[in-house]
Formats: structure tokens, sequence, C-alpha cells
């Protein structure tokens, strides 16, 4: 039986979290959660402790929090400009840093910073995202320099339009009696593939760079966007 076209379910969101945890633990993997506010330094380093604690040497390390806030310039208060820093680009910069000394010990180390592809092609209206983004980017490249002698390597994915509940909940807020796919269709509209990209497709690509697979990759800005930014 054919497998079905990436992007092509009825549903709007992908199995539920709880099937993929029964999935995994058939196969003897367990998922642990633990939650902290990322923009704050203090809950940023109690969260570490606690999973080094429980679960012993951190090797792999995936940066990604983010919201979509686009502003035009002149709007956006020093307020707002520091709290899309500490979230996006202070967070990065605490959790990489509470991992580099281990990392670099064991000779062995991958850390993934989640961008979007404002990072390159940043449009009016698109601050602080685009802003803070960039400076992630920037970010990925100097570690990558600093990381590269000891195995460590550092990279950059760059979101496009991927399926997550942050799609889902703008559906219901904006046209809740439109379908769903046509929704994402409409918002679809100018990437080349002609669809929203699935978490699964991203993430095939994140445990790529993760593992050994990808060892001779490092200070690179991926863009995972169907084609969709001017840039590459």
């Amino acid at each position: 039986m054919p497998n079905p076209a990436p992007g092509s379910r009825s549903s709007p969101a992908a199995r539920p979290t709880s099937l993929r945890r029964e999935a995994l633990a058939r196969d003897g993997l367990v998922v642990r959660d633990y939650v902290c506010d990322v923009a704050k330094a203090s809950d940023i380093s109690k969260a570490h402790d606690q999973i080094v604690a429980d679960l012993g040497k951190i090797d792999v390390l995936v940066n990604n929090a983010g919201t979509a806030r686009t502003l035009a310039f002149e709007s956006i208060s020093d307020e707002a400009w520091q709290e899309d820093l500490d979230l996006k680009l202070f967070a990065a910069i605490r959790f990489s840093r509470l991992v580099w000394p281990g990392m670099k010990q064991r000779k062995w180390g991958r850390i993934i910073n989640v961008l979007n592809t404002f990072a390159k092609a940043p449009a009016g209206n698109s601050a602080p995202t685009s802003v803070s983004r960039a400076a992630g980017m920037a970010l990925t490249k100097v570690m990558a320099n600093e990381g590269g002698e000891h195995n460590i390597l550092v990279n950059a994915l760059l979101v496009g339009l991927i399926m997550s509940d942050q799609w889902v909940k703008r559906h219901a807020a904006q046209a809740p009696n439109t379908d769903f796919g046509e929704f994402a269709k409409g918002l679809a509209k100018g990437t080349p593939l002609g669809r929203i990209g699935t978490a699964e497709e991203f993430a095939n690509l994140a445990c790529f760079l993760a593992s050994e697979q990808g060892s001779y990759i490092t200070g690179t800005a991926i863009n995972v966007d169907g084609g969709r930014s001017p840039v590459v």
C-alpha cells in the first residue's frame, strides 16, 4: 500500500502525543517532560540541573522556543524587544552555555538552533522576530567555529511553514467555518511545494544533524520551508 503524500492528512494535527509516547515505550524509549520558562535564566538552570540529575549527560540540545511576533518597527517598545530576545536568543545562549563544558570534555556534542527564514530574509513588519532570529544565526556560526575542535557541531534549522498547534489555533480563531485543508492550502500559497510541511519532515533533518551521519556538517543554516524563502 503506498504511503500518503506528506501533508495530505485530513486532520490538522498529527497523532496525539500520548500515542507517540506509547509507540516509543514499546521500543523501550521513555519521554520525560521538564517544564520551565526559558525566558528566565534561573528557570533554565534549575531545569538543566534536574535533567542531568535524572538522565545524566546531555549530548544533544535543540533550542526551539519562540512565538510569531511581527510588528512595525516604530511600534515596538523596549520591553517587547527585550522579551523577544530573552525568549529566542538568550534562552539558546543560556542552555548552550550549560551543556557546553560537558560536550567539550567528552569531545562530542550536537546543538541545533531552530530559527525561521526571516533570519536570512527579513521583511518589513517582521521585527522583533526577524532580528532575534538573525542574531541566533550569528550565534550558531560563532559556536560552530569555537566548537569544531571539540567535535561540538552547531547548526541552525530555519522554519518556513511547518504544521503545528499554532496554525490549528489560528484556523479556529480566524476561519472556524472553513475546512482546515483549504485554510492550510491558502497559507501555503507562494510555497513551491504548495503545502505546509509536517513535523516529521522537520524532525527527520534534525535527527540527521544530531547523528553521526551528519558528522561533517557544522555552522550551517538550512531552510526547511518547501522552497518558500527567496534566499538559500
